[in-house]
């Protein structure tokens, strides 16, 4: 069914890495080919999809991650960025979407779901469907509120879903920790907030900046001109992507990791390019107009009511020892308290094994890859021997399982036809192997004719080329189609241009009859005929004479007489038959087959 699904999709790949990028379409492509196949909806096949995918990172050990985000279901849901931003380590290239609540209750939230990916919203929902299952054992309801698939200035899709699930443990949660906790402390100023985290920001309800770290200050330009001026000027929102850089987008998105990146005062932006309602538009570049890398800053966006503004908590965001000197950062600059140098350094140290092991693992895959596509090709081969000793139908027979006995097989009525190259000189070696070469040329163009005329090749032997109508597949026209290829043999020798010097003749022997076929043999099977049908055929081919085709008389009976000309040739002992009138054949030049010919 897998291959058959990849055929009819038009997808070349057999072995699926996980590391490497392929093109959004291919999973959607997919869906299309089992949904034709199965007669299931497109969308139930992509929220089938979206199972197997949770099924499938479970057993890589991805489940493990999900369930430390926390004890609740809708924990899950809100730290679904803070995950894809970690897995931007392990896969750089990921195109994650983007999600945020924007509604809790007891009985369910409202959540944002924002991709640049058209058709995986089902997949996205078989996703949840999944873990809420496996990993909270939780059943969830969910209903599409709202979706649109071009968001104004973006190639963004947006859902809002409303999920229905017990979500009353969390509630209660969330209410016991907004109530005081023993004595109140007091308040702590900004400017110590902001010394403890070097590159924080603060900003009003209006989006403008209103503090800065010391180290962010200091890599603009050692200046206060940032102060007072809008956010998007002197930052592009990398992550969460697909949302526009507000006062209430940021207030929903609390729980999750936000990324910016540091716009150099050298750089030149319009204010139009600035505009919060197209974010991170110029944001995928991390090089500055001077070949300097920009500063990535990672953290939370956090309200504080006392001062009735939002700050950002935030650290460089670095991944390796030599962005530093590009960034115009050293070690020392980063927060003390963090993790972010051990994180550094941990990386420089670990990055040439972490090379030599994805090394390895493409080089696994490559040979994986290669290793399928050589057993297709000797598949085919072994295909093509097995079928030329025994009918495709025979043999898919054997390798369901059915016992060789089984396939013995009797027919009332086919025709076999048995033919013989004659007038051959083996008086020397070079005559022998011309008339090898002519052997082969002349039983390579009987092949050809075979399926052409719905015939079966039985075997050679020798000089003997033998073949038969109506067994395996029976059909009532087996002797017209054994009539038709023995008269295209006769033709196809006049034709073949053979070795100077040799003129080979072929004589015909047919008869039709009934007989029993079946497969013989165990370390080399063939498929073989047995019955008097058979001795009769050959009975008549050693009988006749070059140039000609002798048949019998059953054989006659069933020719058409419009089509065929035949020519008695009297009266005939046949060993083991007694005496016999037998025939010869050849085509009717007033038939109406060779009448439309000469029209054409």
């Amino acid at each position: 069914m897998w291959l058959e699904i990849l055929q009819e999709a038009g997808i070349k790949f057999t072995v699926f890495n996980t590391r490497q990028i392929y093109p959004d379409n291919v999973i959607l492509d997919l869906a299309a080919a089992l949904a034709e196949k199965t007669g299931v909806s497109i969308n139930n096949t992509m929220h089938f999809f979206g199972k197997c995918f949770v099924r499938f990172f479970s057993n890589l050990g991805y489940d493990c991650m999900i369930k430390a985000t926390g004890r609740y279901f809708c924990d899950f849901l809100q730290s679904v960025d803070n995950i894809h931003m970690q897995m931007r380590f392990t896969y750089p290239k990921m195109k994650s979407p983007s999600m945020y609540i924007t509604h809790i209750d007891p009985h369910g939230v409202v959540l944002i779901y924002r991709s640049t990916r058209q058709g995986f919203t089902h997949y996205f929902m078989g996703q949840l469907f999944q873990i809420a299952k496996d990993l909270y054992e939780t059943t969830l309801d969910i209903r599409v509120l709202e979706s649109s698939n071009n968001i104004p200035g973006s190639r963004n899709v947006m859902v809002k879903f409303r999920i229905d699930f017990d979500n009353r443990d969390y509630v209660a949660k969330t209410n016991r920790m907004k109530t005081p906790i023993g004595q109140e402390l007091a308040p702590v100023s900004c400017g110590l907030l902001l010394r403890l985290f070097p590159f924080g920001v603060v900003m009003n309800s209006e989006m403008r900046i209103e503090g800065a770290g010391e180290k962010l200050l200091q890599v603009w330009g050692g200046n206060s001109s940032i102060l007072n001026r809008h956010i998007c000027e002197i930052f592009k929102l990398r992550r969460p992507k697909g949302i526009s850089f507000s006062w209430r987008n940021v207030i929903y998105l609390y729980s999750v990791m936000f990324e910016l990146e540091l716009i150099r005062s050298n750089e030149v932006i319009s204010s139009s390019q600035s505009c919060p309602e197209n974010p991170g538009s110029s944001g995928l570049d991390r090089k500055g107009s001077q070949g300097a890398r920009s500063i990535l800053l990672k953290g939370q966006m956090r309200y504080i009511d006392d001062i009735k503004a939002i700050i950002f908590l935030c650290s460089p965001l670095i991944n390796s020892l030599d962005e530093l000197p590009n960034m115009g950062l050293y070690l020392n600059d980063l927060n003390p308290h963090g993790m972010s140098r051990e994180m550094v350094l941990a990386g420089w140290q670990h990055c040439d094994r972490l090379e030599m092991m994805f090394e390895r693992a493409e080089q696994r895959s490559h040979e994986l890859e290669t290793s399928y596509a050589l057993l297709d090709r000797w598949k085919n081969k072994s295909d093509e021997l097995l079928y030329s000793m025994i009918p495709q139908t025979v043999a898919d027979r054997l390798r369901a399982g059915v016992n060789p006995l089984d396939t013995c097989e009797s027919f009332e009525s086919m025709s076999v036809l048995f033919c013989e190259l004659c007038d051959f000189d083996y008086s020397t070696i070079e005559g022998v192997m011309d008339i090898v070469s002519s052997m082969n040329a002349v039983f390579s163009c009987f092949d050809s004719l075979m399926d052409k005329f719905n015939v079966y090749k039985v075997e050679t032997v020798g000089r003997i080329y033998m073949a038969a109508s109506g067994a395996p597949d029976r059909t009532k026209d087996h002797a017209r189609n054994i009539a038709d290829v023995s008269l295209q043999l006769i033709n196809c020798v006049r034709s073949l241009k053979l070795p100077s010097g040799i003129d080979i003749q072929i004589r015909i022997g047919i008869h039709s009859g009934p007989a029993v076929a079946g497969v013989v043999g165990i370390k080399v099977p063939r498929y073989c005929f047995f019955g008097d049908t058979v001795n009769t055929a050959s009975r008549m081919q050693t009988t006749g004479l070059p140039g000609k085709v002798h048949i019998s008389p059953d054989t006659k009976a069933l020719l058409p007489v419009d089509r065929y000309h035949t020519e008695s040739r009297g009266v005939l002992w046949v060993k083991g038959k007694g005496n016999m009138e037998t025939y010869w054949l050849s085509e009717n030049k007033n038939s109406p087959k060779n009448n439309n010919l000469k029209k054409k």
